[in-house]
This record gives structure tokens, sequence and C-alpha cells, in this order.
């Protein structure tokens, strides 16, 4: 394909005089990652389905949902910005291929504790060692995007990568669903998604192998690598911090989806392929805005399209929560998961481009603390504050919070209202 030369080196692609919708995939090594993002995010929904499922069926607790949150954001939060700082001056792609192995070695404990009805404890164990592989892997494969693409693909690659994980998000707890609902049993789920992992570990060691970052600059000084240069730099480009504390805390406060096994069969009545329709509904919306934005001139106000963006998916969360209807729910959900795709490519489109390739695992990993802490702790919140005060009221207030945040982040950064179109270069 166009990209790719006779003796397998990348080349630079021109920008065409229209718009490319699959420029990202006139490369080899894009295709290939591509393919594993799709296999391991698969995997990864299909679990989230199974988990959530079966913990609820052997308790009946809405709070052991939301321990699920916890246990996987705890390596995280203390684990990302160490993982971020080693995934800078090591090999990134060894450090994919380790974490796969890790991740499957723990999906198939999952199956074999879910087949024996295991203790419940190392259930939560094996989530943990998934949440330590997680926070390793995260910035590691998001370092390895930009190494498949030249600069003037990255708002491409950044929205077919978002899509494929939507699209896994779509087909994961769809199969997940129908596979409890068939075999009565979530183990076949743990084991697929083991077969996803060990599939990811091989395409990425097909991958071309890339020149190691050189720490030594043109003029014979180290390049920093502080621990907390990340964390600096994010501080420093306002326009990024803006958009990744958008991301946060709307997904903080708009956690509607830990709760969907509640709504699946205490509230909405449809069962576990009814909860495997909702969870993908996310997915399909999210999909769907994918394939119009590869075709679609890029947002010349981005700024103000990712505020809106944000807005309506606080608004979505909102009516999903008061509603009593299966469809409607369907649609809130479908909806959430549009205005969400938009909040994701937008944003990743600014950290391909505005982030220093030698700053690449640290930023990545303090995008993953901040965006996995809030899907997680959200998570948390979520199932917490269902406990206490019911999940209609836990989800709307959660809607109404996302919608005030946005209002914060209008006013305290005038940078994201200004800004255009967000593939330009600073």
């Amino acid at each position: 394909m166009p990209g790719d030369t006779t003796d397998g080196t990348r080349t630079e692609v021109k920008p065409t005089s229209g718009n490319d919708p699959y420029q990202a995939f006139r490369f080899r090594d894009y295709r290939l990652l591509f393919l594993g993002t799709f296999m391991e995010s698969m995997g990864s929904q299909m679990v989230n389905v199974a988990i959530g499922w079966e913990l609820y069926e052997r308790t009946g607790s809405a709070f052991a949902l939301g321990l699920v949150g916890l246990v996987q954001v705890l390596p995280v939060i203390l684990l990302s910005l160490p993982a971020g700082h080693l995934v800078d001056r090591l090999n990134r792609r060894k450090i994919v291929v380790v974490t796969q192995i890790v991740l499957a070695l723990a999906g198939l404990a999952l199956t074999i504790l879910s087949y024996s009805h295991g203790p419940i404890v190392l259930m939560y164990g094996c989530i943990f060692m998934m949440g330590i592989a997680i926070a390793f892997n995260s910035p590691a494969v998001s370092t390895l995007l930009p190494q498949t693409v030249p600069v003037q693909s990255y708002e491409s690659a950044a929205t077919w990568s978002s899509s494929a994980w939507q699209l896994a998000s779509v087909l994961g707890p769809a199969l997940g669903g129908l596979l409890i609902a068939f075999t009565h049993s979530a183990s076949p789920v743990y084991a697929i998604n083991a077969f996803c992992a060990l599939t990811f570990l091989v395409l990425v060691l097909l991958l071309r192998k890339q020149p190691q970052m050189h720490l030594i600059t043109a003029d014979g000084e180290k390049v920093r690598i502080s621990f907390l240069e990340g964390v600096k730099f994010l501080w420093q480009t306002k326009i990024i911090l803006a958009a990744i504390t958008l991301d946060l805390f709307a997904v903080l406060l708009g956690g509607a989806t830990t709760l969907l096994p509640i709504f699946a069969k205490d509230i909405l009545h449809v069962g576990p392929s009814g909860l495997g329709w909702l969870r993908a509904a996310p997915s399909v919306g999210a999909i769907c805005v994918s394939i119009g934005l590869a075709y679609l001139p890029r947002f010349k106000k981005a700024g103000m399209v990712l505020l809106l963006a944000v807005a309506g998916f606080g608004a979505a969360t909102i009516i999903f929560g008061v509603s009593r209807s299966f469809w409607l729910s369907l649609l809130m959900l479908f909806l959430l998961g549009s205005f969400d795709n938009v909040s994701v490519v937008i944003r990743s489109t600014l950290l391909l481009t505005r982030t220093p390739d030698a700053l690449r695992g640290r930023i990545s990993a303090v995008n993953s603390l901040f965006i996995g802490a809030s899907n997680e702790l959200g998570g948390f919140e979520s199932g917490l504050a269902a406990q206490l005060f019911g999940p209609v009221l836990a989800v709307a207030a959660g809607g109404v919070g996302t919608i005030l945040v946005v209002l914060c982040v209008a006013l305290l950064w005038p940078e994201m209202r200004r800004l255009g179109r967000v593939s330009d270069l600073p």
C-alpha cells in the first residue's frame, strides 16, 4: 500500500489535495497496531461485562461492582508515573510484550476461578494484577502510535485508533453478554480475553524495530529525564491540561456504565443479553462519529466543539438516569458515546501533535493516570452513590456535575474556547 516501500521501511506521505479518510491505513505498522489494539480492547470489554455480571449475581451488591473499579485504579494511581518514566528510558515494545503476557495469565486465572466458583477475593486479586499490567501497558502502547505514521497523519490515526477501541466495545460487550446467556457462565469470556492478549503480543512483535530514542541533543546536552517532567509539561501546556480536565471530571461524575448491570436487571428488566446491548450502545455511537470525522473536514473551532460535546455527554447521562424505557436508554447511551468520542479524538490529537517524543511515555502516563483514575474512581463513586442514594439519583446527579465542570473549564481556560484546528502544530 502507499506509504510502505519495497524494502519495508516507512516513508513520508505528502498530504493529498482532498481529505483522505484512510490516510493512517497507508502504513503497514499502523495496520498491525490497529488490529492489535482492537483485539486487546475487545477482550478487556468482554471481561468488564463478565466480571460485573458475575459479581452482582454472586453478591447482589452494588458496592461489589464499585469495588472492581477501586481495585483496578489503585495500581494505575501508584504506578503510572514510574511506568511512564521507564517507558521513556527502556525499550517500549518489550514493555508491551511483558504486560500482554501478564494480562493473558490473569485472564487464564479468572477462567479457572470462575469455572470452579473460586473465592471472590482471588478474582479481585486477578483484577488487581490486570491493573498493574495496564499501568505499564497504556503509556507504552501510546508511544508506538506516532512511530507508525508521519506527523500529517496523526489526526487520522487518532480518529481510527479511537474507532478500533469503540468497535471492540461494541462487539466485546455484545459477545460477552451472549456467551454468558448461552453458557450460564463467565469462564469462556475470560478465556477469550487471554487469547486476545496473546494475539496483541504477536502483532506487536511483527512491528518493525524503531531506533531507540536519543538521550543526547545536537548540542551534546542530555535530554531531561526527570521523573515529574511530564507533569510539569502538562501544567505549562494549558490547552492539553484543559482537555484532560474535561475528560477526567466528565467520566468521574458520569459513570453510568458501571451501574448498567443494575439498570439491566432491576430497572429495565432486560437480562444479560440486554446488558450486552446497553454496554455496546455508547460504542455504536462513537463508531458512527469516528466514520463521520474521518470523512468530514477538520473542525475549525475544535475548542468550542469539545466543550459542547462534553456538555452533551452530561445531558445524555441525566436523561439515561431517569429513563424507564429500554429504547430511550439505548438512545441516550448512543448519544453519550457519540459526544464522548469527539472529546477523545480532539484530546488524542492534541497529545500527539504537542508532545515531544522524549516525553511521550511520561505524558501518556500522566494522561493514563488522570483518565484511568476517572474511569475507575468514577465506577467506585457510582457504586457507592448508588448504594447510598439509589442508581437513578447517582447517575442523574453525575450528569448535572458534568455540565457544571464544562462551565468551569470554559471560564478557567479561555485557551480552550479559542482553540482552532486541533491538528495545527503550535
